[in-house]
């Protein structure tokens, strides 16, 4: 797809000179790259050690550490929802330029033309009060539990007010995610929406549902119900992807960052609606990872504790099950645990991550927040270490919606019994966070070093759905495979053998990337001389 092409990671690079200080030559001067094979066998090379020992120096430093983080590669963001990850800066401004009114009271957003309770979106560019209101409302900016709205309702609720604006130009959020996150030294992203919405409805309610899952889904096959739905999705998506190619300048002399980007699509499905439905995009998420190498996964959202879902939990699983074994050739990640004690009932945290490792056989988890309440949850993080199950962790997201942090969130847990994790941001647009960020809340609150967050980042790009075999011979130890053991990692002209794995693999193309953004990273750590302060 036109979003493959990889951007120079040398380019991205450049501007890392200004953000490191001279304290830091001072820190690494005794230090020197590892030149060939990644780590040392035994521990981190001179080069990762330095350039602890220098995040080690900044960490009371506020803007020294933020430079650092701003520059640090980050691998992939794998858990991140398009509409919720744009800012409210750009829904406003989409807003304004479509004519759409806010509503006084509840500061949803509608079309026109607006009467009664509303007002015109375009007041938030003279009223600086009414603009306050509609980002408060439209995310997290500001807000303060109590008043009977905790922070799970609040961030819920932000996907009604401004889901009509969302809804216009998903192209141009695309563009401003995207960009964001190269701007910030990713090198993929998989981002969720919704896939032809209106049609898989459509047939759904038409077909109906059905407990026999091998009968239904026949039914929603049979007589081309849903390869039209199929072909709707792959339609909006190319509808999609030519906005963001304009939005994003991406046929010009200037593109944005976000053109070079590798983006693929995770297919949402609406845990919370009826039976027929779910079942449907399950099917429709299917379909479009075989038939469309844009989409790689599908997963569920909304409230893991609503009412349906709760209540259909397990059939969800069984029929992810059943279409796990039609399409084995389709990763899987799914929502699971996102849930704390007193916002469900205890019976209700104590198998979500379990049957969604063992019925649905779900290769990564999101969240996975309830971890300590699940049954035997010591054997279920030993099974999902031995099967490399990944849990993608928001930090931001856990804690202004659970209100889950610090010791309490079983992030370091995971990383004790060995589980794979990555960072994500969720919704960094609703949550006002970034991928820097998430990096950076890691990094103080669990007091990690340089070597753990690089591996962190290698490990989100290894367990991403990106199509080809990864760089690592496995997925956790980060041993290159054969192919380009005798290569320095990154290097721009890697050897005959090397150069043909690369060109065989989308994968293992991004990761050699980022081998490149951390050689040059630790390089310049290594030799820059302005002052950290100055960095912005």
């Amino acid at each position: 797809m036109p979003l493959s092409a990889l951007s120079c990671a040398r380019r991205r690079t450049a501007r890392l000179a200004p953000v490191l200080g001279a304290a830091l030559a001072l820190t690494l001067a005794s230090t020197q790259a590892s030149q060939a094979g990644g780590r040392e066998a035994n521990g981190p090379t001179r080069a990762e050690s330095g350039v602890s020992a220098y995040l080690r120096s900044v960490r009371d430093r506020p803007e020294a550490l933020a430079a650092f983080f701003r520059a640090l590669p980050k691998g992939a963001d794998l858990h991140n929802h398009l509409g919720g990850a744009a800012t409210t800066e750009l829904l406003l401004r989409l807003a304004v330029e479509a004519g759409y009114c806010i509503d006084r009271t509840t500061l949803t957003a509608s079309a026109p033309p607006c009467t009664g309770n509303t007002r015109p979106a375009a007041d938030t560019a003279t009223d600086p009060g009414f603009r306050r209101q509609v980002i408060r409302a439209w995310s997290m900016q500001d807000f303060t539990p109590g008043q009977g709205e905790g922070g799970h309702d609040h961030f819920f609720a932000t996907f009604g007010k401004f889901g009509a604006v969302s809804a216009l130009h998903p192209g141009r959020l695309l563009a401003e995610v995207s960009t964001s996150a190269a701007k910030q030294h990713q090198f993929y992203l998989e981002t969720m929406l919704t896939p032809a919405y209106s049609g898989v409805a459509a047939l759904a309610a038409k077909v109906g549902y059905d407990s026999d899952l091998t009968r239904l889904r026949n039914k929603l096959l049979a007589h081309g119900g849903m390869d039209a739905v199929v072909q709707q999705a792959m339609s909006e998506t190319d509808s999609m992807l030519k906005e963001f190619r304009t939005a994003a300048h991406c046929d010009t002399y200037h593109p944005d960052a976000g053109c070079a980007l590798p983006v693929r699509f995770i297919s949402q499905v609406s845990r919370g609606g009826p039976r027929e439905l779910g079942f449907a995009q399950m099917l429709l998420g299917m379909e479009l990872a075989r038939r469309d190498h844009r989409f790689v996964s599908l997963n569920l959202v909304q409230p893991e504790d609503g009412p349906v879902a709760l209540a259909d939990y397990r059939l969800h699983m069984r029929m992810l099950n059943h279409l796990r074994g039609v399409y084995s050739d389709v990763p899987l990640t799914l929502h699971a645990g996102e849930l704390v004690p007193g916002l469900v009932k205890p019976e209700d945290l104590r198998f979500h991550v379990r049957d969604a490792v063992l019925t649905a056989r779900t290769d990564r988890v999101g969240h996975g927040v309830d971890i300590r309440h699940e049954d035997d949850y010591r054997e279920l993080l030993r099974l999902m270490a031995r099967r490399h199950v990944l849990v993608e962790v928001p930090l931001t997201s856990n804690a202004q919606i659970l209100g889950v942090t610090g010791p309490e969130h079983p992030f370091p847990l995971y990383r004790r019994y060995d589980v794979p994790v990555a960072l994500a941001t969720d919704d960094p647009g609703v949550e006002r966070t970034d991928i820097s960020r998430e990096y950076q809340r890691a990094a103080l609150t669990y007091q990690l070093d340089y070597r753990a967050l690089k591996d962190l980042a290698r490990t989100s790009v290894e367990y991403g759905f990106l199509q080809g075999r990864g760089l690592w011979r496995n997925r956790d130890g980060h041993q290159v495979v054969p192919e380009c053991a005798r290569d320095r990692l990154g290097d721009p002209t890697p050897g005959r053998r090397c150069a043909q794995f690369l060109a065989s693999s989308a994968k293992g193309t991004v990761e050699w990337k980022q081998e490149d953004a951390f050689r040059a990273f630790e390089s310049e750590l290594r030799t820059a001389n302005a002052p950290v302060e100055a960095a912005r």
